[in-house]
């Protein structure tokens, strides 16, 4: 065992009760305050974690929703579908306040329990490290000050011991010398006598020293605990507020506590249990399949309505030609569909009704007593017609305001497509095959079935 300064010196191992180890428990003090950093710092991190992610639910909900609503995916499996996007959405909003609590609350809680539990001092460091350092000096410097008693007169017992030793070898060896004289070696015994007499000085000396040393340890242990339980103390407060703050992370963190978090995933459950295959097909039937409503072409007397002229125009860009049929009375009226079915507009092509279009095509029209050949075309659908005269007229209304009862799908490049509960302007009247034309809130101008709508009423 050694001593170094007054102050001890720093050890890097050895018993606590040495002089200097007391530095460990005084550079815990600061260690203590960087660890309050550290935490902040940790968590921090994880509330970018947590924000990132939140921003990232968002915009693949974004993404998806549009991507879902422009798609193929119809009925009750498309609701299913953007039922995991809601929930996306959900689930953003709670990361996005596990962000702030993290970031806000905690953060703040951890700062004002630091800045109560370390104080900064003008000349640098805290006035708990100084205190503690303080302390530990103090009831240490009396101790290594008589250790270093025992240590000076352990150091001179040995010495005197040594020499004691050396002077004992050299008589030994006069004395089987025959040339040495006898004054010779009676000065050989009498150094001999006198270093037994200092070692044995020496040696009362450093048990002496020893005793007393041993007499203040009592004294000097206490000391020594008064301080180190203080620093102790200190310490257990930021054991048990990191306890308490885990506990709080641990709390925020914990999603499966959070009945949002709960009624997020019962709501998607049962958004996808409400999918039903036999709904959809269902409607997919009544709405393109067989279910379809059907204006079978039937016998129709002459009269000068049913000589309108006909024209017919290619659209540019398309390879099939689609004509309306006019001036049809629907073969079976009063057939209830949900959602109510779009009078066909029909393909010249279907092979079934083509010799129909062939004599449509080919009937002259009376104008002016000339008769006329004229062709189809996608403004000249029931929504306009010709009059005798030979002008297209568009019957027009004034602009009437009309609610979505139904989601509805445009077939075709000139009809709107919109979603129930949407409203839009309705510009111009029924037609005979049911079809208005009208125009969104975006502008966008368009034909769509009469009865998926209704007249709102102010």
């Amino acid at each position: 065992m050694s001593s170094e300064d007054d102050t001890g010196g720093e050890a890097s191992g050895g018993s606590f009760w040495e002089p200097g180890n007391y530095k460990r428990t005084v550079k815990r003090v600061d260690d203590g305050n960087r660890l309050c950093n550290d935490l902040i710092s940790c968590f921090q991190e994880r509330a970018k974690i947590e924000k990132s992610y939140s921003q990232q639910l968002t915009d693949w909900a974004r993404k998806w929703q549009s991507a879902v609503e422009k798609g193929p995916q119809y009925g009750t499996l498309e609701k299913a579908w953007h039922a995991f996007l809601t929930a996306a959405d959900k689930l953003s909003e709670i990361h996005l306040e596990v962000r702030n609590r993290l970031a806000g609350e905690d953060t703040e809680k951890i700062k004002a329990w630091q800045k109560e539990a370390y104080h900064k001092q003008m000349i640098g460091g805290f006035k708990e490290t100084k205190e503690a350092e303080d302390g530990f000096r103090k009831a240490q410097k009396p101790w290594v000050k008589k250790l270093k008693d025992v240590e000076t007169s352990k150091k001179n017992y040995h010495a005197a011991r040594k020499e004691e030793k050396t002077a004992q070898t050299r008589e030994n060896h006069a004395k089987a010398d025959s040339t040495i004289s006898q004054e010779q070696m009676r000065k050989l015994q009498d150094r001999v006598e006198k270093c037994v007499q200092e070692a044995e000085k020496s040696k009362d000396q450093y048990e002496k020293m020893l005793e007393e040393l041993n007499r203040y340890n009592p004294r000097y242990m206490e000391d020594m605990e008064q301080v180190f339980e203080s620093c102790q103390e200190a310490e257990c407060k930021r054991l048990c507020f990191f306890k308490e703050m885990f506990l709080d992370l641990h709390n925020h963190l914990n999603l499966s506590t959070n009945e949002s978090f709960h009624a997020l995933y019962r709501d998607l459950y049962q958004g996808i249990m409400a999918a039903n295959d036999h709904e959809d097909l269902k409607w997919w039937r009544n709405v393109h399949g067989p279910g379809m409503a059907m204006n079978w072409p039937q016998f129709e007397e002459w009269s000068l309505e049913t000589q309108r002229p006909i024209s017919r125009k290619e659209k540019s860009g398309k390879s099939n030609e689609d004509v309306t049929l006019t001036s049809i009375v629907p073969a079976g009226d009063g057939v209830k569909q949900t959602p109510p079915q779009t009078k066909q507009r029909f393909s010249h092509q279907e092979e079934q009704n083509s010799h129909f279009y062939d004599t449509l095509r080919a009937s002259p029209c009376m104008n002016g007593g000339k008769e006329e050949i004229s062709e189809w075309s996608d403004e000249d659908t029931p929504k306009k017609c010709l009059e005798v005269n030979g002008h297209e007229e568009d019957i027009k209304v004034p602009g009437v305001r009309v609610r979505a009862l139904y989601d509805y799908a445009g077939q075709e490049a000139d009809e709107l497509s919109f979603k129930a509960g949407e409203e839009l302007m309705k510009i111009s009247e029924e037609d005979e095959q049911g079809w208005c034309k009208g125009r969104l809130q975006t502008g966008q101008v368009g034909l769509y079935p009469a009865n998926y709508v209704e007249k709102i009423i102010l």
